[in-house]
Parts: C-alpha cells; structure tokens; sequence
C-alpha cells in the first residue's frame, strides 16, 4: 500500500470522490500546514490558521497507479474552480 497526502478545496468533497475509486483503500480528512496545532474546522475555514483542507488516500498502486489517483484529484479541483466562478 502506498499513501498520498493533497490538499486544497473541500476535504468532504474530495473525499467522497476517493472513496469511489477501486483500489483506494481509505480516505483520512484533515488540516495540512498551518500555524496552530490541532485546529476546528471552523478555525480552519476563518482562513486565520494558514491551513488548508487535505486528504491523506491509501491505495494500492497495482490497482490504482499514483498518476490515477492525481489525476482524479486534479480533475476535481477543476471542477470546484469552474462551479465557483458560475457562482459569482
């Protein structure tokens, strides 16, 4: 098993995204960086911490290679971008 760690949008969403995808393992939400240890999520979301939303993903590359997994997240991430801007 192999663990990938990415950050960025909302963890829940990207999360539920992961949990789909044949060879994922599991999938752990959480804060990545940041300047407080252990914050809320409303914490978090002030955008005072300088964390950012993240997923750590536990999959088995023979089933699902790296570049899949990325892939996935990457495609999702453009998503959210283009559903904001229409938002706006």
């Amino acid at each position: 098993m192999e663990k990938a760690t990415l950050a960025g949008g909302c963890f829940w969403c990207t999360e539920a995204i992961f949990k789909r995808l044949k060879g994922v393992v599991s999938v752990q939400p959480g804060y990545s960086g940041g300047k407080i240890e252990n914050p809320s999520y409303d914490q978090v979301v002030s955008g005072n911490t300088g964390h950012a939303e993240s997923i750590q993903v536990e999959f088995d590359p023979k089933v699902i290679p790296y570049e899949k997994s990325l892939k996935s997240f990457l495609l999702r991430m453009i998503q959210q971008r283009l559903i904001s801007r229409k938002r706006h």
